[in-house]
């Protein structure tokens, strides 16, 4: 079973940095996808960033590359979303997910079994 459970959003300025992590308390993480997903009010839920269970493949949407990285350490059962260069339109609630999807289908929502209650990130103009 995985229980995953994120923090680290926060209120920031536009141009800042904020980390986000998602800690799973399972004892399979390392053999989970990894994703993460965010919506903003009135916005259907939108693709960020994932990495297949391998460690080997990421991905990202066009709309944070360059700017997020997503990491893992499988020690500590944990995600990271580094997210840096903040714009106001990143503003959403972040969710992480896990699942066990191939590479092609890292960027589908449906394709993820698990899910956090996700973290509110706010960046201000």
């Amino acid at each position: 079973q995985v229980h995953l459970v994120e923090s680290g959003g926060g209120l920031v300025q536009a141009g800042g940095s904020l980390r986000l992590s998602c800690a799973d308390s399972g004892r399979t993480f390392s053999s989970y996808g990894l994703g993460w997903f965010r919506q903003a009010p009135g916005e259907e839920r939108e693709f960020v960033a994932a990495m297949h269970w391998t460690g080997v493949s990421t991905d990202y949407a066009d709309s944070v590359k360059g700017r997020f990285t997503i990491s893992r350490d499988n020690a500590k059962n944990t995600v990271y979303l580094q997210m840096n260069s903040l714009k106001p339109e990143d503003t959403a609630v972040y969710y992480c997910a896990a699942g066990r999807s191939s590479v092609s289908r890292l960027r589908i929502g449906a394709a993820y079994d698990y899910w956090g209650q996700g973290t509110q990130v706010t960046v201000s103009s």
